[in-house]
Parts: C-alpha cells; sequence; structure tokens
C-alpha cells in the first residue's frame, strides 16, 4: 500500500478562456474543482492505475468539504487532520488561443501546534503499515521548514520506505534524514546542489551526488524529455512519446505515483520510470488537473524508451 502525506493540501479550479485580456472582462468557456496538493495527486493517480492508497494531510473549510466529496465520488481513501482554518484555494487560467496557463496558488492556512502534533501522531502510527509513505508538496505557515525531515526520520525507524517530493528549503531539510526516493525536476536539483545540469552527464552526477547523502533511488524529471532515474547499480533514462499537450499540471505527481507504485509490486527500476514516464504523460494530455487515465497510460507504455546510462 502507498499512503501520502500532504501537508498543503487544495482545492484547484481551472477555469478555460478563449484569449485572456489583461484590464478587459473574461468570460470563462469552462469551469472544474479538482483535489489538488501533490500527495493528493499522487493518491489519486496510484487509485486510478489500480494501487492501494490511503491520503494523509491536514484537512478545514468549505473547501476542505469539497475537497473530501470529490475524493469520496473518485473512491480515493484519506484519513485527514482537521484544522481551524481553511485550506488554500489555487486557480489555474489556461488560455485556449495561446495554449499557455497561469498559476495562482495561495500560501496555505496557519496550522498550530496543536494540529500539527495531531497530524505527526497519526502519520507516525499509521495502521496497517504502507509500503511506501509519499511527503509531497509546501508546508503551509506554521510548520517548521524541518518537518519531512522529522516525519521521515520517525516513520523509517518502522521500516517503511520514504519518498519526498518537494523543493526549496523542505526538500534541503529533508533529504536529510535520508529518504528512500526522492523525484526533484531539472530546476529543483540544480537549486537544491548550486550547479547547472546542462546534460545527461550532469545530471547522472548530480544524481550520484544525492545518493552519496544517503539516498536510493534519485529520480531527476526532464519536463517533456522524460526523466532520469539513478539506483547504486544503475542509471536509467526513460523518454516518452511526443504528445499534444493539454496541460502540464500534475504530470509530476503522476510520474512519481506510476514509479513508486511499480516499484512497490517489485518491479524493476527500468519497468518503473516505464510506468512513470507514461503516467506524467499521459498527465499532459487531460486538461486543468484532471491528472492522468489508466486507458492513457496503457496506451503509452509501448512508445517510451527505456535505456541504461
Amino acid at each position: 500500500m502507498i499512503a501520502t502525506v500532504t501537508l498543503n493540501p487544495s482545492l484547484d479550479r481551472t477555469v478555460t478562456v478563449e484569449g485572456l485580456l489583461v484590464d478587459e472582462t473574461n468570460r470563462w468557456t469552462s469551469l472544474r474543482r479538482d483535489p489538488g496538493g501533490k500527495g493528493i495527486n499522487v493518491s489519486r493517480v496510484v487509485h486510478e492505475l489500480g494501487g492501494e492508497t490511503v491520503a494523509y494531510g491536514f484537512i478545514g473549510g468549505t473547501d476542505g468539504d469539497e475537497l473530501m466529496y470529490l475524493l469520496k465520488r473518485q473512491g480515493v481513501p484519506f484519513d485527514f487532520t482537521p484544522i481551524k482554518e481553511d485550506i488554500r484555494s489555487n486557480f489555474i487560467i489556461t488560455d485556449l488561443k495561446t495554449r499557455r496557463q497561469t498559476r495562482i496558488d495561495a500560501p496555505g492556512p496557519h496550522v498550530s501546534a496543536g494540529e500539527l502534533e495531531s497530524l505527526i501522531d497519526k502519520v507516525t502510527h499509521i495502521e496497517p503499515r504502507p509500503d511506501f509513505l509519499v511527503f509531497a508538496g509546501s508546508v503551509p505557515p506554521g510548520v517548521p521548514d524541518d518537518i519531512y525531515r522529522r516525519l521521515i526520520s520517525e516513520v523509517k525507524r518502522q521500516g517503511i520506505n520514504t519518498v519526498l517530493d518537494s523543493d526549496e528549503r523542505w526538500l534541503k531539510e529533508g533529504i536529510k534524514a535520508q529518504p528512500y526516493l526522492i523525484k526533484p525536476n531539472v530546476h529543483e536539483a540544480e537549486e537544491l546542489l548550486e550547479t547547472e545540469l546542462k546534460d545527461d552527464a550532469a545530471i547522472i552526477e548530480a544524481a550520484k551526488t544525492l545518493m552519496g547523502q544517503g539516498i536510493k533511488v534519485a529520480a531527476i524529471s526532464r519536463g517533456k524529455d522524460g526523466l532520469i532515474v539513478a539506483t547504486r547499480q544503475k542509471a536509467v533514462k526513460a523518454v516518452p512519446p511526443e504528445v499534444k499537450i493539454r496541460s502540464t499540471v500534475g504530470a509530476g505527481d503522476s510520474a512519481v505515483a506510476g514509479l513508486v507504485l511499480k516499484l512497490s509490486q517489485g518491479h524493476g527500476i527500468d519497468e518503473a520510470c516505464r510506468w512513470a514516464t507514461a503516467a506524467g504523460t499521459a498527465a499532459t494530455l487531460t486538461p486543468g488537473t484532471e491528472l492522468c487515465r489508466r486507458a492513457d497510460v496503457e496506451r503509452l507504455l509501448p512508445q517510451v524508451k527505456v535505456e541504461e546510462l
């Protein structure tokens, strides 16, 4: 089972317009709402691909009620920790004419010390114990920057494989606890290691550097160019087929879900990378924050090129 933790969940609202005009009235052509937050997205994709999952995290307010309603409707199990303040709302504006997206993300609610301790107690005493526990996304106000480091250290003692997919100070602090797997994109890896990753060789070297810090699997995503994943035994590059992109929102989360799901099922890194790349690519075929569809993932799998580096 793959559990996820989303400390800063959101209700994502996606609107489409035919040519976004600044300082003018714009009329949207469609509107959709989706559960948001990186960990929640991973759980949604694991469920879509037939895996077992539970989503943990904070929840609060009317937007939180709607998020839970949407997850129930999708059949995604969850066990959230309630907070007094409302969860955040994110807005994605898609211009159908230019095919460009504008994201407006909120910082999130303030979380009290008591609310944080309630979540920590729940996450560090998960029953039944999951095979993988994915910590993903940003951290809301009131939560210390080293929260991922603390949580990963605690659950590792129970023999749970931990995954970290975050950025900035939360990633920098979190990797000090030596999670089993991390998945920064190229830009995040460059910021973390304070170096430019111009080609495959530089990315592989970066992955080796990360493994030198105690990481078992370092996956660095490269957007439409796929991803490079390194373990202590080998390095693999997976390249997706060219597709017509509708939205890139959630592509990285879908890739994490595909990667971790296949590793949890005992597949090798090559097959896990194939599924990760297919899932991430399939997510770009859907509008807004809809994420990937299983039929698209399965259709794309044979078209993903995987090679050992």
